[in-house]
């Protein structure tokens, strides 16, 4: 009996390829203000932010959809955009797709952005170098009414051999990343 429940314990602590990455939290003054994770679903990477209350983020395409909103006016400034870049073992082999981000923008003051509140997708295609560990880069901002903070964190996640499988999860809902 005891040799069945050590087995069920390591092949349950044993990651897969379809199994979120563990969380990336990032902290302000010791308390978290937004929380990453990672998978590969499917032939996919999709990349979960989770904001606490109080706390919002940016979309991929901020400085973009500020620019066309903009149209040639000056501006106070541009809140940063999430970014995220394929550090180690995945390759993108389309474009980016995001929840459709909220509009938090202030005409009035000329100040425009969009992003997150609530949990947010981030969604390509890729193709992954074999079996193993990916990392991922993701920087960018968290704020609150008063005040910001930088994100530059590096996730690791359990990549498998390819994969054509459609993703488990629901990506009608999000919206292709504006290009410039």
């Amino acid at each position: 009996m005891r040799f069945f429940l050590s087995v069920l314990f390591v092949a349950g602590s044993v990651s897969s390829a379809a199994d979120w990455s563990k969380p990336v939290v990032v902290e302000h003054q010791f308390k978290p203000a937004v929380t990453y994770q990672a998978k590969i679903e499917g032939s996919y990477l999709v990349v979960r932010a989770d904001i606490e209350e109080g706390w919002h983020t940016f979309s991929m395409d901020n400085e973009v959809r500020a620019t066309e909103a903009l149209a040639g006016k000056p501006s106070l400034g541009v809140d940063g955009p999430t970014k995220i870049t394929l550090v180690e073992g995945l390759e993108a082999t389309g474009g980016w797709s995001q929840t459709e981000p909220k509009d938090f923008s202030k005409p009035d003051l000329r100040w425009y952005s969009w992003g997150y509140e609530e949990p947010a997708l981030f969604v390509t295609k890729v193709s992954t170098s074999g079996r193993g560990e990916a990392k991922i880069g993701i920087r960018g901002q968290a704020c609150t009414e008063t005040t910001c903070k930088n994100i530059d964190i590096e996730l690791a996640l359990a990549v498998g051999g390819p994969s054509e499988t459609p993703p488990g999860i629901d990506l009608t809902h999000l919206v292709p990343v504006r290009e410039k």
